[in-house]
């Protein structure tokens, strides 16, 4: 997915003012959007699910809420935004910890700003692959929202690959009838196969042809 700095947002998460504003300039000088926050709680009263490639510059250790902690929270709301940790020497443990619950990276204070840039970018990367792979399902789901429930039944066993016959035979329907079903869940979908139906019903659930 392409996309340009300036179209990002990187969230920095630190209770330390200076940092924050050196984030701020470092991440700005190569055209990044940058939002500041100076705790867990104040970026939990800005965000909302991500419409655009974003990432979070995370301090491990914060007053109140924690790093590991907002982690938590966002998970439990479902935001999946990709973290950057920000740790201490002491704190390298916790990180690995953070990485085992699905974080981007760490990174060691102090820190080069080049290893933050990369951090960054490689964050935002997998933000951007998200967004597109929640974008190609649900344009899935819509175009399968069209079909009726009778020719949802027929995708289903198209999609498995059984012919006309045999998926007349399993609904209780003449094969003209299963024809004419096909025909229109064809059109409604977009594909002109039944490789390509069963792909589109994939990306809309993985689970679809279980």
């Amino acid at each position: 997915m392409n996309y340009q700095p300036d179209q990002c947002v990187v969230h920095v998460v630190d209770d330390d003012p200076a940092l924050r504003r050196s984030l701020r300039f470092l991440l700005e000088s190569v055209e990044w959007k940058v939002q500041l926050h100076a705790s867990a709680e104040e970026f939990l009263e800005a965000v909302g699910q991500a419409r655009q490639p974003s990432c979070v510059l995370l301090d491990i250790r914060m007053p109140a809420m924690s790093g590991l902690e907002l982690q938590q929270v966002l998970q439990a709301r479902g935001i999946a935004v990709p973290i950057v940790f920000m740790t201490g020497h002491a704190d390298v443990s916790m990180a690995v910890q953070a990485m085992k619950s699905g974080a981007a990276d760490f990174i060691e204070k102090p820190f080069k700003d080049q290893v933050v840039l990369d951090a960054v970018a490689a964050a935002m990367r997998r933000s951007a692959e998200a967004l597109l792979e929640q974008q190609v399902r649900e344009e899935a789901v819509r175009l399968l929202g069209a079909l009726s429930p009778r020719e949802r039944e027929v995708a289903q066993l198209v999609a498995q690959g059984q012919p006309n016959k045999l998926i007349a035979a399993n609904l209780g329907i003449s094969e003209k009838t299963v024809h004419i079903h096909r025909q229109h869940v064809m059109e409604k979908a977009g594909v002109s196969s039944a490789a390509e139906l069963a792909r589109l019903m994939l990306r809309a659930d993985p689970a679809a042809l279980d």
